[in-house]
């Protein structure tokens, strides 16, 4: 099977120990592409070295995650305006909104996204959206600016069906990684809604490991599980799932 991990923090220091031994054993799983997004300034320079150690691999994206979104986000907001302008990057993310974790920036993660959404439409390249408790915030804000303008996924898609059918609608595929293993998740009924021509993996290693696996660190060769519990849900081999995710994240990044 050949795999695409669409969402990857693998420049964390959680990795910087075993990095190497946590590639090979994402190779030999099958995984061709790994896809980083940026989270913000200081992720930066680990996540290039990355990708510059592993090209072809390890691909970048560039992008001002929320929970990063503090006073000085329109400083941050020109490091990525600056990134951008200077060497090639797969996705413009990670962005969005989060309240979940802190409403104090609001407004600030506000302006911060619709800017991310002109990026996305000036470098033609798809967003990846963190939208936690602020799924229908992020729908107004993309159908405000344009629905036909920009493309990309919702990460860790957090809704169910009827939000899973209104992100297709609006040109959106759904990122699903471990969380659709977990017991009572939604997840698995949201990728049946979107159609599995619309589904792309993911891992957000080094969180959100599937079971087995659940609280322990995660990374790319752990997909396997979530191919598994595709191919439940879809009524279709692992390999049909990853076959069609693989040619979805292609489309999508353009790789």
């Amino acid at each position: 099977m050949q795999l695409i991990d669409t969402h990857n923090h693998l420049y964390l220091p959680e990795f910087d120990t075993d990095r190497e031994e946590v590639i090979s054993r994402s190779v030999e799983s099958g995984v061709k592409t790994i896809l980083m997004p940026n989270i913000d300034s200081s992720s930066i320079a680990p996540m290039l070295d990355v990708a510059e150690r592993y090209p072809g691999l390890c691909l970048p994206m560039m992008g001002l995650h929320p929970t990063s979104v503090k006073d000085d986000f329109l400083a941050e907001l020109a490091v990525v305006e600056e990134q951008l302008a200077k060497r090639k990057f797969y996705g413009i993310g990670e962005t969005g909104i989060d309240m979940y974790w802190d409403k104090t920036w609001y407004k600030e993660q506000l302006i911060s996204f619709k800017r991310h959404l002109k990026l996305a439409e000036e470098y033609g390249l798809p967003l990846v959206i963190h939208a936690r408790e602020s799924i229908e915030i992020i729908f107004s804000e993309i159908e405000s600016f344009g629905t036909k303008r920009v493309t990309g996924v919702f990460h860790a898609f957090p809704g169910g069906g009827d939000e899973a059918r209104k992100a297709v609608d609006m040109g959106f595929m759904i990122g699903v990684g471990g969380v659709v293993t977990f017991r009572n998740s939604r997840l698995g009924d949201a990728a049946m809604e979107a159609g599995i021509d619309n589904i792309i993996l993911e891992t957000d290693a080094p969180y959100l490991a599937p079971v087995p696996h659940r609280g322990k660190r995660n990374e790319s060769s752990y997909l396997s599980h979530v191919t598994s519990q595709l191919s439940e849900v879809f009524g279709v081999s692992p390999s049909t799932i990853a076959e069609k995710t693989t040619v979805n994240a292609r489309k999508l990044f353009r790789i």
